[in-house]
């Protein structure tokens, strides 16, 4: 009998017409499944294969905008969402109003995050507390009036394919010798199959199961979907593909990144003009078709766009990979390639009026700490060779120990974004916030950008700002919260220019000021974006009295401040 192995997942509603929205599912076998609301509208789809799993994305039409509609899965007759007995709401799938209804002040709540451990990793032991994904899936499915997220950004690190749960290794180990590479203290996933591991772990808890089947979901990878590191840099990763076990462990990986995160990320129509998607579903197994996909992508980064464009009513949100896209050739780095870096530019320069907001979804941080920022500027220009081969290699080594890879250590891609920064917020047609969406360093933080009273083309009008949520669910160690603590103080900024000085770099076209944070712990975001207003809520999982609950940190406007 066919059953619903994983999912569903709601992830694309429809804002323009408010009648659409995709449903992502895996089952056990070849079926055609339907889902069908309580208001009529529906859809159906026969299964694609990959890998020995079969997946589903149904388009749901006939949506009436502006309602909330609850939903079942079904495969043939017999529905197998909700299961039998839920203690669970039922899911549901709420669309936005439309047209009149839309002007009289409709906002979007947009939480955000990254960094989620569905399990930790090693022995099955969790030191770092309630997951805050789960923690907000239980408050809302325990509180049908509880105000939740229009939608919900998943800023990487979804899974984590270098640091394995106990129970994952238990599954691995009965497919191989997990003292063989990859991975030897925490065995590390290396094929497709493994991967699916990974997701399964991540999407079937209860609590998080349901919340992803009723609040669409947009997602971007970050490194640990892969590896940590990934494509840190040119060295690197001549060093990695000389390894016999890499090559499958990056086309495995973007493979099921596409299964799992891309597909949901697209539009019905994208999808219908997609042709690996069209060539996958054509074929009674797209296991061939998506593993040449997979490998072509990765010897050619510039063949496939992995960001994309969401628009919500007067939001527009561009979602921007920063792992794939990067140029690594040490005479011409860049976080993103001339394809990539003119897309997202074209998207964020052509329509100012038409949106109030513009969010940047960038997993990786733009604005960091100011000592961290210099040290990464720093790092790239001896790695560059700025101060000859010697310190080049000194700087190679020191940039994979510590992780220095964010915009900062792609000093031109930095200039570059800054400046688009700039110009998207400038003029009478600007949005009233232009704020970059981030996460990777476990913590956050809320970061806002001077510019120079010289600045060619002046400040910019909209606020511009740097939020910095992460981890959903994971750690840091005391000594790199002191560290991200002391990169803001004034010792730190010092430190840094002196660092800056030796590098013989280019001073940074902005300065920046800590305007919140840092908060550690496992948290969320959310903005609530209504008309030309912004506010800012911080919320994090905590333990008391044997429940966990999530306590507020931090509410604030983002567009009444000067």
């Amino acid at each position: 009998m066919t059953g619903l192995r994983l999912g569903p997942l709601l992830r694309y509603v429809d804002w323009e017409s408010g009648s659409a929205a995709t449903v992502w599912v895996e089952v056990s076998r070849p079926c055609t499944v339907e889902v069908r609301c309580a208001d009529g509208a529906s859809g159906a789809s026969p299964t694609f294969a990959v890998g020995g799993h079969h997946y589903a994305l149904v388009v749901v039409e006939g949506l009436m905008p502006g309602t909330t509609t609850t939903y079942e899965v079904l495969i043939g007759e017999r529905r197998v969402w909700p299961p039998e007995g839920s203690r669970l709401p039922p899911s549901t799938i709420t669309t936005p109003p439309v047209g009149a209804a839309a002007a009289e002040g409709h906002g979007v709540r947009v939480s955000f995050g990254s960094c989620r451990w569905a399990a930790a990793p090693g022995d099955g032991h969790d030191p770092v507390g309630p997951d805050a994904l789960v923690t907000l899936a239980a408050h809302l499915a325990a509180d049908p009036a509880a105000e939740r997220p229009d939608v919900l950004l998943l800023l990487g690190d979804q899974v984590y394919a270098d640091e394995t749960s106990a129970a994952t290794r238990r599954r691995l180990a009965t497919r191989r010798d997990l003292r063989e590479p990859p991975g030897a203290e925490v065995a590390e996933v290396a094929d497709y199959e493994e991967y699916t591991c990974l997701y399964d772990e991540s999407w079937r808890d209860p609590e998080v199961r349901w919340l992803l089947s009723t609040v669409p979901s947009c997602m971007i990878f970050d490194d640990h979907d892969v590896i940590d590191d990934w494509n840190t840099s040119a060295a690197w990763q001549e060093q990695i593909r000389a390894t016999p076990w890499w090559h499958e462990r990056i086309v495995s990986g973007l493979m099921s990144y596409w299964v799992y995160q891309h597909l949901g990320n697209l539009s019905p129509a994208e999808l219908a003009a997609d042709p690996v998607y069209a060539a996958v579903r054509a074929c009674p197994d797209g296991t061939e078709t998506l593993r040449r996909f997979a490998a072509e992508t990765d010897a050619d980064p510039a063949r496939t766009r992995w960001s994309y464009q969401r628009i919500f009513g007067r939001v527009q949100l561009l979602m921007v990979d920063t792992r794939a896209a990067r140029v690594l050739d040490e005479g011409r780095r860049a976080m993103l390639d001339e394809s990539e870096a003119r897309w997202v530019r074209d998207r964020v320069l052509e329509d100012p009026a038409a949106y109030d907001h513009l969010l940047i979804g960038s997993s990786l941080p733009w604005l960091l700490p100011p000592l961290v920022h210099d040290a990464e500027t720093w790092n790239a220009a001896l790695s560059a060779g700025a101060r000859g081969g010697r310190w080049a290699r000194f700087g190679e080594k020191v940039r994979r120990a510590a992780d220095l890879e964010h915009w900062a250590a792609f000093p031109e891609s930095f200039g570059r974004f800054t400046e688009l920064l700039r110009r998207a917020g400038s003029g009478p047609d600007a949005p009233a916030t232009v704020c970059v969406l981030s996460g990777d360093v476990h913590h956050a933080y809320i970061a806002e950008p001077h510019w120079p009273a010289d600045t060619p083309g002046g400040a910019p009008h909209a606020r511009v700002l740097q939020l910095t949520c992460s981890p959903v669910h994971n750690s840091v160690p005391r000594s790199i919260r002191l560290g991200f603590r002391f990169g803001w103080s004034g010792v730190g900024r010092r430190i840094g220019r002196i660092l800056t000085r030796h590098g013989r770099t280019e001073p940074s076209p902005v300065t920046w000021s800590r305007a919140g944070g840092p908060w550690f712990g496992n948290q969320l975001m959310t903005l609530t974006l209504r008309g030309r207003n912004s506010a800012l809520t911080l919320v994090q999982a905590k333990s008391a009295g044997g429940n966990d609950q999530l306590v507020h940190v931090l509410e604030r406007s983002l567009t009444e401040e000067s």
